[in-house]
């Protein structure tokens, strides 16, 4: 079997590196912090969560020929920053195992895959929708505070549209670079590349840090990222083995855990940005983007330091524009999917409303929320017995 890279593939594949890092990895640091952890503990948390990324990515994606693209916990990473405050750093780590040994649970039992097969495609892919929205939206509310560079990538975009279709998001990053390079918005002092030395850290368990730690963080990494991350495959149907996938993250988890891998998952966002037509017209051959980004996270867990201040050096409003412009698509096909059943527009519709909310409940994130409110409103309407003529 041939194995051929196009220019679509690299670039799909760095795109998402570039969005999924430097959207969060400023969480990751604090959180190390927030367990007592020096310079040195927070780049082995950025090496094992990147070690893990890579193996598990490129592992999943060329056995199963899917782009399957795994992520940090970023809810997770934002739940630990405030509550490690109490807890050590080998109790930390304890934590970390005992979620992951959850993870673990759910997968060989197929507990997770069973409730992920009741979730109807419409439902799915409104949350899709709904989650990704704010990423198209923010292209355009980044135009008030970076118009010149965002007129240049909504133009860039919108040209290689028309006449450079295969190669929009190829054209559009060059584009992108060259104008935050010239702008000086980007600063080369970052470029001191050092191997990172990883720290092994014996766990301390205790019924405290499982309560306060390991179960939010578990529950949170599910409904947050794992369940959207399942979603999002399913609505550019791929259909991977669910079970073995959540039994995969948490195993990977478990044996990295001693050195700050404190959740991986099924990345959601990011993952949408290797699965679109522009990566690739042949459904089968995106998975190629999902290598790529498997290989870039391999080197960056071996320069995990330098690349975490390299990577946050890039313009926030120049990630997010291209993260937007990439999954422009993806949230019109999500969209047309999920209000393509006219008896589920109703159930479909609610479920893309609460998604772009917002809204959080016991520290769980709208994603989750979304679906509970569109399977909800699917079975009550769905109950209404039409009317005898």
């Amino acid at each position: 079997m041939s194995f051929k890279y196009t220019l679509n593939h690299l670039t799909a594949g760095f795109v998402t590196v570039l969005v999924g890092f430097t959207a969060s990895v400023a969480l990751v640091l604090q959180a190390a912090k927030a367990a007592g952890g020096s310079d040195q503990h927070a780049a082995s948390w950025v090496f094992a969560l990147c070690l893990g990324m890579s193996i598990l990515g490129l592992f999943f994606s060329i056995k199963y020929r899917i782009p399957i693209l795994v992520a940090w916990s970023t809810p997770g990473a934002a739940l630990l920053i405030l509550g490690l405050q109490n807890f050590s750093m080998s109790e930390a780590i304890g934590a970390f195992v005992g979620s992951a040994a959850l993870t673990i649970i759910f997968g060989i039992t197929g507990w997770f895959q069973k409730f992920i097969h009741r979730i109807p495609l419409q439902i799915a892919s409104a949350m899709l929708a709904g989650v990704l929205f704010k990423f198209g939206l923010d292209v355009f509310i980044n135009l008030k505070t970076s118009f010149s560079l965002g007129i240049i990538l909504i133009l860039s975009y919108l040209v290689a549209k028309r006449f450079l279709n295969r190669y929009t998001m190829v054209f559009v990053l060059v584009i992108g670079m060259i104008t935050v390079f010239t702008e000086g918005g980007f600063s080369t002092e970052a470029f001191q590349f050092h191997l990172v030395r990883p720290l092994f850290i014996f766990p301390t368990f205790s019924v405290k840090a499982f309560l306060g730690l390991s179960l939010p963080l578990f529950i949170v990494t599910m409904t947050a990222q794992n369940i959207p991350g399942i979603a999002i495959l399913r609505a550019h149907e791929y259909h991977p083995p669910t079970s073995k996938i959540i039994s995969g993250l948490g195993f990977m988890n478990l044996i990295l855990a001693p050195f700050g891998a404190f959740a991986l998952n099924l990345a959601a966002i990011t993952a949408a940005i290797s699965m679109g037509s522009n990566v690739d017209p042949d459904p089968k051959e995106r998975y190629k983007a999902a290598v790529t980004a498997g290989l870039f996270y391999l080197v960056m867990a071996a320069f995990a330091g330098s690349v975490a201040v390299i990577f946050s050096s890039f313009p926030q409003q120049f990630v997010m524009t291209i993260a937007g412009l990439a999954l422009l698509g993806t949230i019109g096909n999500a969209l047309s999917t999920a209000l393509s059943d006219g008896k589920m527009k109703e159930s479909a519709l609610i479920t893309f409303l609460v998604a772009i909310s917002g809204v959080q409940f016991l520290g769980v994130a709208a994603a989750f929320w979304s679906l509970i409110a569109g399977l909800i409103s699917y079975l009550i309407l769905e109950s209404k017995k039409e009317p005898q003529k």
